[in-house]
């Protein structure tokens, strides 16, 4: 199994994921901070996997940054409404 296909396959489970705890009925914060988090992790395999970025750590490692502060932001307006 190629590196994209286990990426592709990471996905669909992290999508899967996201899914089953949209279907779950959970409300609020709950459901935000898991949902977020889960995109986050799909962010990364995007970025690593497909976009390459595994090659330039430098770049890869400035994306995670961003990424982390928006998911936090977002969290944090999650968690205040």
């Amino acid at each position: 199994m190629t590196g994209v296909t286990k990426a592709w396959a990471m996905l669909l489970a992290l999508s899967a994921a996201s899914t089953a705890l949209a279907a779950s009925g959970v409300t609020g914060a709950a459901l935000a901070l898991p949902v977020l988090a889960l995109s986050g992790l799909k962010a990364h395999v995007i970025l690593t996997d497909y976009l390459r970025l595994s090659t330039a750590p430098g770049w890869k490692r400035g994306f995670d940054l961003g990424l982390t502060l928006l998911i936090l932001a977002f969290a944090g307006l999650a968690l205040a409404a």
